[in-house]
């Protein structure tokens, strides 16, 4: 049942490839922005760590400006596999945090998405993917990638669940500051 449970102090939230030649081409970017915003916003005020990743950025762009804007500390990582975890610097990075639970954004959900969720399982992290703030180019390869990594052991929700579970209560200052994101 822990895996179900977030706790702020155990979690790191994961940006996967939000780049400028990947997301001009994926349906759902906006709503992708707009959900993870919402989850860096969050993790800024509950102190948790944010880490970006970008697949090969000299051929696919930067981390595009609407979420990049969002971001002060962060630490961006870049790869040219598709799993973050393959990349000995992701592995040591998040290492380092110490932390077991890992939300995840990003795209492409079929790709560079799953493989990461599914080496992040294999390495014993509890992994949620918020169903809105991930994208593939397809809505076939999105649905078929969120099944299977539910099948794999992540758990597969919506932002707005993952808010409320790190928050735990209301009248707190952070849920003052975070309620009204999703509104």
């Amino acid at each position: 049942m822990h895996k179900y449970i977030l706790n702020a102090a155990d979690t790191v939230l994961i940006i996967i490839d939000l780049q400028e030649k990947l997301m001009n081409a994926m349906p759902h970017k906006e709503r992708v922005y707009k959900y993870t915003n919402i989850l860096i916003k969050t993790a800024q005020e509950l102190g948790m760590p944010i880490m970006v990743t970008e697949q090969y950025p000299k051929g696919l762009g930067i981390t595009v400006d609407e979420i990049k804007n969002c971001l002060s500390e962060h630490l961006y990582l870049d790869k040219i596999t598709f799993s973050a975890c393959v990349e000995q610097g992701f592995r040591d990075e998040l290492d380092k945090l110490g932390r077991k639970t890992i939300i995840i954004t990003g795209s492409e959900t079929h790709i560079c998405v799953l493989q990461t969720v599914r080496d992040l399982l294999g390495l014993g992290y509890n992994v949620h993917v918020p169903q809105e703030a991930v994208c593939s180019r397809t809505d076939d390869n999105y649905s078929n990638s969120l099944d299977l990594m539910r099948e794999m052991g992540a758990v597969i929700t919506n932002t707005e669940t993952i808010i409320f579970d790190l928050l735990k209560k209301a009248g707190t200052p952070e849920f003052k500051v975070i309620s009204p994101l999703i509104k």
